[in-house]
């Protein structure tokens, strides 16, 4: 996984770092259900390659839904994976359900 996304282990550690960026959030969310750990680290290599194309611009955060239960709720996350793209804290897009890099890409241009 890349070096630039932050995996905070709390809710009030999600929540600092949306806080201090600067720039727009993509949160993932991830599980740790059998279903869902694939899927998951799937995702862990698209965040990673979009980390680093969008680095100073973005930043990553893979949140997982039973460590951050209250930013799971607050986002309306349903499902892992799940992206979800904070502006200012408000969330502009999600999109549930294992995507690609190219996916993400649309997503990420159509709202920055």
């Amino acid at each position: 996984m890349a070096k630039r996304i932050h995996q905070p282990r709390e809710d009030a550690e999600f929540d600092f770092i949306l806080g201090m960026s600067t720039v727009p959030v993509l949160a993932y969310f991830t599980g740790t259900w059998p279903k869902a750990i694939e899927p998951c680290r799937a995702m862990d290599l698209v965040v990673g390659g979009i980390a680093d194309a969008y680095a100073g611009r973005l930043t990553a955060v893979r949140t997982d839904i039973t460590r951050c239960p209250a930013a799971t709720r607050r986002y309306n996350v349903t499902g892992a994976p799940s992206c979800v793209l904070l502006v200012e804290g408000e969330a502009v897009a999600h999109a549930t359900g294992p995507m690609t890099e190219s996916e993400v890409r649309q997503l990420l241009d159509a709202h920055l």
